[in-house]
């Protein structure tokens, strides 16, 4: 279910039974002439709305305005880039205001700058700001010292019995490094093109791809539905694993 046209009654069910909340992160970037400036979000989107098909899980707007920075093209090109202290403050204000209202159970979802998995801005400032209120979490609910009061000696062991706060939040690729190995990763070239036409095919204008010669575009002419479908199965393998 879509969280903004929940109800009351329907949040606090679903949070007392931790289903997923899930966020998509995405950018306004430019990819090609041929590709949407939202396809980071958009794949994370779909890949979402494909879960909710088979589990139960809620789904957060969508994160547009993000760290999307300039190393693919100028501010001209119409990317629109968020700092990403600004961006960490913001997304800390969201995941504080869902946690402390009851959500425990918080997944962001990204694909942006994500290949191999290696934590660039936009993922280090996600992790970072839901750190960040985990920890202010404990402190207000519990008390400053909480964790060297005696009652808490056996907080680690007890971890896997109970509720684990460091769980509640988590940051996930959309792809992991190992479905990206076994088809391949790009920006608006054969793969990303490729998935984002098996999710969203109205996002892509092939015929607007010999419009530009910029080298990291030039492989797009390659992609194609089958590959996306298997991009997109070998994602969603990997997040039925992850997301619980």
């Amino acid at each position: 279910m879509n969280l903004e046209f929940a109800v009351p009654s329907q949040i606090k069910e679903a949070q007392k039974k931790l289903y997923p909340l899930i966020i998509p992160v995405g950018t306004i970037e430019y990819h090609g002439p041929h590709c949407a400036y939202g396809c980071d979000g958009l794949i994370a989107q779909g890949l979402v709305d494909k879960l909710s098909l088979e589990r139960e899980i809620f789904i957060a707007p969508t994160i547009w305005y993000s760290p999307a920075s300039y190393a693919v093209a100028g501010i001209e090109s119409g990317s629109i880039h968020v700092d990403c202290d600004c961006f960490e403050t913001y997304v800390e204000y969201v995941l504080q205001h869902l946690v402390y209202s009851g959500w425990k159970n918080i997944y962001m979802l990204i694909h942006h700058q994500y290949e191999d998995e290696n934590l660039l801005p936009m993922t280090l400032a996600c992790m970072k700001a839901g750190k960040k209120v985990i920890f202010k979490y404990m402190d207000e609910t519990k008390g400053l010292g909480w964790w060297g009061n005696k009652e808490n000696e056996t907080f680690y062991e007890t971890l896997q019995e109970g509720e684990n706060p460091w769980n509640w939040i988590n940051v996930l690729p959309c792809m992991s490094k190992e479905a990206q190995h076994a088809t391949g990763y790009d920006h608006a070239g054969k793969y990303e093109a490729s998935m984002l036409m098996a999710l969203y095919p109205e996002a892509l204008k092939m015929d607007l791809l010999p419009m530009s010669n910029e080298w990291f575009i030039q492989s797009a002419k390659d992609a194609s539905i089958e590959l996306g479908n298997k991009m997109v199965e070998l994602s969603m393998k990997d997040l039925r694993e992850r997301i619980n």
